[in-house]
């Protein structure tokens, strides 16, 4: 079984995402830490905390991570994200806190000592602002060469972004943090845009979840519902919510559901297109590629699994 952390801003996609690990068999959830974004890290966590216990999965321990981007000492949630996921992150859906805290050790010394320990076995997930693994990349560099990968959800290659025509959310955040994962060496596979919005869901299939009768099917549904009416306004001819953060996970399981181009990326920092994910030029013929971009997805090979594996976990088998 792979060994799978994710680092979340925990919002709808993101607790989408936790379903899809915990639903899978051949992935083995070893923590959640937590990051900044869509939420605060501290409303992220509860809500980790509080989305794993109602999956009946407490066992899942939660770590708190770095609350604010390199460049900067504080964060605030956009206007946008809290319009996107709902103020509480989970679409203004109320489920009762948990009654465990987090972990005591930091999210990024966890994850270095998750990186020592398991090895090549071992893939990150980080699906918000990468401020977590670029402080621990900082903090012990050899473990890029221990990582079993880094499967990201961020950034857009061949499509514009969702912040502005050049930059997606998650990679605006902390772009200093993703320039420096680009340039650090360690291997990584970027699951931005360019695939995450082909892959859509609507309430036909929400309603599935509902209609199990369940108190975590109606929970999605209705998380899950106010995602897509955000969706309805933002996007309107889209015709469903794109489902970013799952797609991150299923490739972390397997990589043949996307199509990846081989690149040498950086995040430009300075100027109109700071925040931009783009191939680093100084390195264009470096034949040693540190960085994949998912170009192209099989789309209802994707969401059939999904699909499977969520609904498992909704009517809680």
């Amino acid at each position: 079984m792979k060994k799978i952390i994710l680092d979340l801003d925990t919002g709808i996609d993101d607790t989408l995402a936790i379903a899809y690990a915990l639903g899978s068999g051949e992935a083995e959830l070893i923590g959640i830490t937590g990051t900044y974004g869509n939420v605060t890290v501290d409303q992220g966590v509860r809500n980790s905390l509080a989305v794993t216990d109602l999956f009946g999965h407490p066992e899942v321990r939660v770590y708190r991570g770095v609350d604010h981007p390199l460049a900067r000492d504080t964060f605030s949630v956009s206007e946008g994200s809290a319009f996107i996921h709902g103020a509480n992150g989970i679409g203004e859906v109320e489920i009762p806190d948990s009654n465990r805290e987090p972990e005591t050790e930091s999210a990024v010394d966890f994850i270095v000592d998750a990186a020592k320990t398991y090895g090549k076995e071992l893939t990150y997930v980080p699906t918000g602002a990468l401020t977590n693994i670029a402080t621990a990349l900082r903090k012990a560099p050899e473990i890029r060469n221990l990582l079993g990968g880094i499967v990201l959800m961020g950034g857009a290659l061949t499509v514009p972004g969702n912040v502005n025509a050049w930059t997606e959310a998650n990679i605006s955040q902390d772009p200093e943090a993703a320039d420096y994962l680009f340039r650090s060496g360690v291997r990584s596979e970027m699951i931005g845009l360019d695939v995450t919005m082909q892959t859509l869901l609507t309430r036909k299939q929400t309603a599935q979840w509902r209609d199990l009768g369940t108190p975590a099917g109606a929970f999605l549904a209705d998380m899950t519902d106010y995602y897509i009416r955000a969706y309805e306004k933002t996007a309107p001819g889209l015709g469903g919510c794109g489902l970013h953060d799952p797609l991150a996970v299923a490739v972390a399981l397997d990589p043949t559901i996307v199509a990846t181009l081989p690149i040498n990326l950086k995040v430009e920092l300075d100027g109109p297109t700071r925040g931009r994910t783009i191939g680093d030029y100084d390195r264009l013929n470096d034949p040693f590629k540190t960085t994949s971009v998912a170009v192209a997805v099989n789309v209802s090979r994707f969401l059939d699994d999904f699909m499977a594996r969520v609904t498992s976990v909704a009517a809680g088998k």
